[in-house]
C-alpha cells in the first residue's frame, strides 16, 4: 500500500489507533511505546454480552511472517486482562503463507488466544466504511446526522411565543409570523484520557489520570472549544441525533444552511492531543536527596494521552426574526429538540436603552411597536394605554408632561383641557395639586394660630 508509505512506524500506529476506534471498538489506546512486547494498540470489544480484550501487532511493511503471528500469541497470553483475549495483526501489506496458516490453525484448534489477519486490501475495504483517505493516512469526518432543530411535539416558532409571553400589553395571537432559519453548524465531541507519571530519583513527585470531555467548534478556521452550556447540549443530546435532511428541514424553516467540517478526524485529534498536552502541564516543586528543592515542569507526552472518541455531528442555530411596526427582534439559539441555549436575546431588551435580560419588565408600545422598559414606558393621555418615549408625541399641562400617540390625540386633549373646569385641570398634575392643597392647610394652620383661635 505505497500510499501509506511516508507514514513512520509510530504514525502507522496512530493511524490504526484512530481506524478501530471509529469501527466502533472501546477504549482503544497504545501501549507503551518501549517493550510493548509485540502490543502496539490495546482496545476492548463486547460480544454477546462479554468484554473481551483485543491486542493489536501493527506492521508497516511489505510482507508479514509467522514469527510475528507467533510473538502475538505470546503477547496476548500474558497480558493482564480479566477475561477472554484475542489478537490483531494489521499490515499495509501481505501476510506470508506460514503466517496465514498459524493464524488458521489457532481458529481450527479453538485456541484461547485466536489472531485475525488484516492484509492492506482489507484495509481498503475498511477505509471506505469509516471515510479513511488512504493518499495521505487521514480519516475524513463522515456525518449525516444532526440534533433536532425543534421540537417534534411543538410548533417551530413556539420559542418565539413563549418569549413574547413576558412581554406586558401584547398577545400571543398578535405576533406575525417570524422568519426563522436554521444553519446546521458541525461540531465534535471529544473524549480523551490522561495517564501519565513523573519521576525523580526521590520518587513520583506528580501524577495525571484524568478523562475529559469537550465539545469543538469544527467549521473552518482555528478549532474553537464551545461554551459549557452548549458543550452540555450537544454531550446529553447525542443518543437523540436523526438524520439530515435539508430538503425535509426547508418544508419547516424559511432558509436552512449546512456548513462543512473544516478539518478532518485526523487532525481534530492532533489538536485534542496537544490541547491537553497545554492544559496538563504543571511545574512542580519537590525537595530532592540532598535537601535542595527543585522545580520540574511535568509536560505528558502524546503517548500518554488517549482520544477515545470523536463524534461529530450538526449542531443546529435557529434564528427567528419577527417584524412589528418599526423594529425588527431576532431571537438566536442552540437547538436539541426541546433543549436549548440562547444566543441572541432580541425581546428580552429594551429599544431605548441597555437594559437587557429575562428578569427585567418590559411593555410593548402598540403606537410604534417598540418593547421598551419600565422607564421607557408612560402611559398615553387620551387612551389610557401604554406608549414609549421613543413614539410619543408630548406637551405639559398643569406644569406636568404628558405623553399622545400623535398629534391628533395632543389635539383632541388640548381641547378637553380647555373645557375643564380650573379643579380638573389641577387635577392633570397630582402632585402639584396635592402640594397645593398641604400648603393651603398649612396656610390656615397659620392664620389661625396668629389669630389666637388654636
Amino acid at each position: 500500500m505505497a500510499v501509506l508509505d511516508d507514514l513512520s512506524g509510530f504514525e502507522f500506529e496512530d493511524l490504526i489507533e484512530d481506524v478501530f476506534r471509529n469501527l466502533g471498538y472501546e477504549n482503544v489506546r497504545q501501549a507503551e511505546k518501549t517493550a510493548d512486547e509485540g502490543r502496539d494498540v490495546i482496545m476492548e470489544e463486547v460480544v454477546d454480552g462479554t468484554r473481551r480484550a483485543v491486542i493489536v501487532e501493527c506492521k508497516h511493511t511489505a510482507t508479514v511472517g509467522r514469527p510475528v503471528v507467533q510473538k502475538l500469541h505470546s503477547a496476548i497470553s500474558t497480558f493482564d486482562f480479566d477475561g477472554p483475549k484475542r489478537g490483531m495483526v494489521v499490515t499495509t501489506g501481505r501476510f506470508t503463507s506460514p503466517a496465514k496458516e498459524y493464524a488458521d490453525r489457532l481458529q481450527q484448534n479453538d485456541d484461547p488466544y485466536p489472531i485475525e489477519l488484516l492484509d492492506g486490501q482489507d484495509l481498503r475495504e475498511i477505509a471506505d466504511q469509516i471515510g479513511l483517505d488512504l493518499y495521505n493516512g487521514r480519516i475524513e469526518i463522515l456525518c449525516d446526522e444532526t440534533l433536532r432543530p425543534y421540537d417534534p411535539a411543538a410548533d417551530v416558532v413556539a420559542p418565539v411565543v413563549e418569549a413574547f409571553r413576558d412581554i406586558e400589553n401584547i398577545e400571543a395571537a398578535d405576533l406575525p409570523d417570524p422568519y426563522s432559519a436554521v444553519t446546521f453548524r458541525p461540531v465534535v465531541a471529544v473524549t480523551a484520557d490522561t495517564n501519565a507519571v513523573f519521576e525523580t530519583s526521590v520518587g513520583v513527585i506528580h501524577r495525571i489520570n484524568d478523562r475529559t470531555q469537550f465539545v469543538v467548534h469544527a467549521e473552518r478556521g482555528h478549532p474553537q472549544v464551545v461554551d459549557e452550556d452548549v458543550a452540555t447540549l450537544v454531550t446529553e443530546n447525542l443518543h437523540t441525533k436523526i438524520e439530515l435532511d435539508s430538503e425535509q428541514f426547508g418544508e419547516v424553516f424559511d432558509d436552512v444552511e449546512e456548513r462543512r467540517f473544516g478539518q478532518t478526524q485526523t487532525e481534530y485529534k492532533g489538536w485534542a492531543v496537544e490541547r491537553l498536552q497545554q492544559h496538563h502541564t504543571t511545574t512542580v516543586t519537590y525537595t530532592g536527596d540532598n535537601n535542595v528543592t527543585y522545580n520540574k515542569t511535568c509536560e505528558p507526552n502524546r503517548s500518554d494521552i488517549s482520544v477515545q472518541s470523536i463524534e461529530p455531528v450538526y449542531l443546529p442555530e435557529v434564528r427567528h426574526t419577527t417584524d412589528i411596526q418599526e423594529y425588527t427582534y431576532p431571537y438566536e439559539y442552540y437547538a436539541a429538540g426541546p433543549s436549548r441555549v440562547t444566543t441572541e436575546d432580541g425581546i428580552h431588551r429594551c429599544v431605548h436603552c441597555e437594559t437587557a435580560g429575562v428578569d427585567e419588565p418590559y411593555t410593548y408600545c402598540p403606537n410604534c411597536g417598540a418593547i421598551a422598559c419600565d422607564s421607557h414606558i408612560k402611559t398615553e393621555r387620551l387612551e389610557q394605554e401604554p406608549v414609549c418615549t421613543g413614539c410619543a408625541v408630548t406637551e405639559r399641562f398643569a406644569l406636568k408632561t404628558k405623553y399622545f400617540y400623535d398629534e391628533e390625540n395632543l389635539e383632541a386633549f388640548r381641547e378637553e383641557y380647555a373645557a375643564m373646569p380650573l379643579h380638573e385641570k389641577a387635577m392633570e398634575n397630582t402632585l402639584l395639586a396635592g402640594g397645593g392643597v398641604v400648603a393651603m392647610l398649612l396656610l390656615v394652620i397659620g392664620l389661625l394660630v396668629i389669630g389666637g383661635i388654636i
